[in-house]
């Protein structure tokens, strides 16, 4: 799997008309706070102009595209992190998920109520990211009364560990997500055992009318500040453009984003923002007749990506033969880009690259 995303936001921000829109599952969307009760999920094969290409000359009898999983999570609310709105419940589906996308409404619709009355996308993130932080104090302040109670009794890894929490506690209660914390503390086995939501990796998803799609409303661009003031990064998607495009068959799709002006579709720039957030890069294996695509973080060396297709290739690792994609791509073909020299021999410690058409050979 590529990664999983959690998709957050107040309620009626237009959370479940983006998820429909990305995976075509047609989860319930209306215009009323609450509408989704448990997390939708949504599995979709990620958008790879590459794996494309290379299917196209190879001819596998088997394309496998790497996935990305996205779950609907439920408005959150004023009050959420003490049980207000559906409370807690829908905090803990936030622990499950590899990254976080908060949707922002930046649109006026009259027909589609606000939870607040007031369309204020930079208060909604506020609003947002104060109920994550006070679930975490939470979170922090449980993990201290243990060890207060060890530390007591002589446990010097409890009193060490109270050090470091008290520091994070510090943090948090400074309206701090957890996520800006100091490398040493974030790597510390007390922080990471906490999966603490605001340590997530974070992207504003900026949800704006189908006028706004190519310039900054007064709200995106308010909302846009916001999230750099953080250095967040944004997209912005209109979820009821996508919804409709959704609705079309393939061919029409494609017209209709070139007669908007769109380049590439919402599910691509957000998977897109999301490689770049977590670091991820993308290799290929021609196993067979199989041609697949894997999801890696970038500086994996080789053995690593081998053991994420099997463990047995990890443990009977012997070299891997790489080819680049852009290497393939000049020449057309493995065997020419082989006769030309490109195709090279790596031991266990190479670092795998972006692209890169990878070939272990291991024995167990």
């Amino acid at each position: 799997m590529g990664f999983s995303c959690g998709i957050i936001g107040l309620p009626n921000v237009g959370k479940s008309t983006i998820f429909n829109a990305l995976t075509a599952i047609g989860v319930p969307a209306e215009a009323f706070p609450f509408c989704t009760i448990e997390p939708n999920i949504g599995k979709v094969a990620v958008p790879d102009e590459r794996l494309s290409a290379l299917a196209d000359r190879i001819k596998p009898g088997k394309v496998t595209p790497t996935v990305m999983e996205f779950v609907d999570i439920a408005g959150l609310v004023k009050g959420a992190s003490k049980g207000e709105g559906l409370g807690n419940q829908f905090l803990g589906h936030i622990r499950n998920v590899t990254a976080v996308a908060m949707v922002v409404r930046c649109f006026h619709d009259p027909d589609v109520a606000h939870v607040s009355d007031t369309i204020d996308p930079a208060g909604d993130m506020d609003v947002v990211t104060l109920e994550l932080i006070l679930a975490d104090l939470q979170s922090v302040d449980r993990k201290m009364d243990k060890q207060s109670r060890l530390a007591k009794v002589g446990d010097r890894d409890a009193r060490q560990s109270l050090e470091i929490l008290k520091e994070v506690k510090s943090h948090l209660e400074a309206g701090h997500p957890a996520r800006n914390l100091n490398r040493e503390l974030m790597n510390s086995k007390d922080v990471r055992e906490l999966f603490l939501l605001t340590a997530k990796p974070l992207l504003v998803v900026l949800n704006v009318s189908e006028t706004d799609l190519d310039a900054d409303s007064d709200l995106a661009a308010a909302a846009r500040l916001k999230a750099e003031s953080e250095q967040l990064e944004t997209v912005i998607i209109s979820g009821k453009i996508e919804a409709e495009i959704m609705r079309l068959d393939a061919g029409e799709q494609e017209e209709y984003r070139m007669a908007l002006g769109l380049e590439e579709n919402s599910l691509s720039r957000l998977i897109h923002a999301g490689y770049r957030l977590l670091g991820l890069i993308t290799f290929y294996t021609t196993v067979g007749t199989e041609l697949r695509a894997w999801t890696i973080p970038a500086r994996t060396p080789a053995v690593t990506a081998a053991g994420r297709i099997h463990t047995d290739m990890e443990r009977g690792f012997i070299r891997a033969e790489v080819l680049h994609y852009v290497d393939f791509e000049r020449f057309g073909s493995e065997i020419k880009a082989r006769e030309s020299g490109c195709l090279h021999v790596e031991g266990r410690d190479y670092i795998v690259r972006d692209g890169d058409i990878v070939r272990f050979k291991f024995n167990v």
